[in-house]
């Protein structure tokens, strides 16, 4: 029987997921009821309709450099490098793994649906693209990972430029300029406006490991990050906090500019539908296949023992607040070896958000798509690599993931301010996605309990239960909710 506590505390806990959701609603009436005008509404009006949106949007770029890169130098400097041996090692390539097959999966599945182009017209989609080969953007890609200045790499990208040489001739040197081939084309490179997100993200993932390397000289420094992290993730939930509202003028303000809302919504069903498959797909048919050829067993049972944390992680959206619950049910119904859930689970809470990464890739490419832009395969790949690392860095609390996805927008050339698009359904889709990555967490430490039974079993012979492992503590919170 349900009782007035229980429905107060679930109140609270899906507070911010109903004020969302009265956002998106009020903003969709909100803007068709100004579109009832006779008058046609000028750019300029619309811009002063979702000018409060718009402030919110730059909160949350303001955000990506000082949450990413502290929280990524401080997920891989936690990791013990020498302690847990080939424990630790089976952790980081099973999240690496499946975090890769989830963006691929997206990936395949948002350029085979094509979502963003649901209702449109051939004709209607223009192609915007430069002239530079595919070479070109894969070394560029390489070249922005490893920038010159960092200081720089905060405001601009590096792309190299094609020069159109106007008609059939030849240089001093010999070499052919055709017009119609543009590897003879001239090359220079150029500065863009734009933060270079995959540099910034290299450079932290390789501090991180020197840290985890330096043991005890480095933990200074790791802390300040840590401390840093934790700062900014609380200043973003404050941000995130305000999203009924930005989200209200925002996709008022879209409606209210859009020319064929229904189109729109046509395209949105499609995204939300690919996502949705894309999910499906990853929680339950690739990573239970993955469970059972680990474990040689059937995964079931397994997966139905870990309810109870889908439906937290669901209701709560937050992969971080479910820790406990999953922690419980793992070493209670699942029989997993305590150590590795403490060891495992707070850095898969961390580091391991497949279906994060999975819809950071599908609305990337989804915005392009509704854009007309013809992404080339280095672009793709780009999306790929910054998809992954943005699942890494990002927050594990409720719709963290609009600050990622903006970077990784941001990396391909996108409008940031195109994230409008996605937001009426991403409130859902977030607490989608935080199951599968509480999903793909479990079975992780399922998988490398499994893998080093052996070196359990010779631990506990030489003495040393607990020897080998550096656990990663629980916050107060989280230790008094799993007791």
């Amino acid at each position: 029987m349900l009782s007035r506590e229980k429905v107060v505390g679930c109140l609270r806990a899906s507070g911010l997921t109903l004020a969302t959701l009265f956002g998106v609603i009020g903003g969709v009436v909100f803007g068709l009821a100004l579109r009832t005008r006779e008058a046609v509404w000028t750019d300029r009006e619309v811009m002063y309709v979702a000018y409060i949106g718009e402030l919110f949007l730059r909160m949350l770029k303001a955000l990506i450099l000082p949450l990413i890169v502290p929280s990524l130098i401080t997920a891989v400097g936690s990791l013990d490098m020498t302690l847990s041996g080939k424990v630790g090692m089976r952790a980081i390539v099973y999240y690496m793994g499946t975090t890769v097959s989830a963006v691929a999966l997206g990936i395949v599945l948002v350029v085979t649906i094509h979502p963003g182009v649901a209702g449109q017209d051939k004709g209607d989609i223009v192609q915007e693209s430069r002239n530079v080969t595919t070479p070109d953007t894969l070394m560029d890609l390489i070249r922005n990972m490893v920038p010159p200045n960092l200081i720089q790499a905060t405001v601009q990208q590096y792309r190299t430029a094609l020069i159109y040489p106007g008609n059939f001739a030849y240089n001093d040197s010999g070499q052919i300029r055709n017009p119609n081939d543009t590897q003879t084309w001239k090359m220079k490179g150029e500065w863009t406006a734009g933060t270079n997100i995959l540099g910034l993200v290299f450079f932290a993932v390789i501090i991180g490991i020197a840290l985890a390397k330096m043991g005890e000289k480095g933990k200074p420094l790791l802390a300040f990050f840590s401390c840093l992290s934790d700062a900014m993730m609380t200043i973003t939930t404050w941000v995130i906090n305000l999203a009924p509202i930005g989200v209200f003028f925002l996709i008022g303000g879209q409606v209210l500019g859009t020319n064929d809302f229904g189109t729109v919504l046509n395209q949105l069903g499609w995204y939300f539908t690919t996502v949705l498959v894309g999910l499906f797909i990853h929680g339950f048919i690739v990573l239970p296949i993955i469970l059972s050829v680990c474990t040689k067993s059937m995964p079931f049972r397994f997966i139905a023992n870990m309810t109870n944390a889908f439906t937290t992680a669901f209701g709560t959206g937050s992969s971080s607040a479910t820790l406990p619950v999953t922690i419980r049910l793992l070493e209670e119904k699942n029989h997993v070896d305590p150590r590795v859930c403490r060891f495992v689970l707070p850095i898969g809470a961390t580091i391991n958000m497949d279906g994060t990464a999975l819809y950071e890739a599908v609305a990337a490419i989804f915005i392009a798509q509704v854009n007309g832009m013809d992404l080339s395969m280095g672009q793709i790949l780009a999306i790929s690599i910054t998809a992954t690392a943005a699942s890494i860095g990002a927050a594990g609390i409720p719709q963290a993931g609009l600050v990622t996805m903006v970077m990784v927008l941001e990396t391909v050339g996108l409008p940031p301010e195109d994230v409008t698009i996605i937001l009426a359904v991403d409130w859902l889709l977030d607490r989608f996605r935080t199951a599968i990555n509480v999903l793909g967490d479990s079975i992780g430490a399922g998988i490398v309990y499994h893998l080093s039974k052996d070196e359990l079993d010779d631990m506990e012979k030489i003495g040393g239960k607990g020897e080998g492992f550096e656990t990663v503590p629980l916050t107060e919170v989280e230790e008094r909710n799993f007791k």
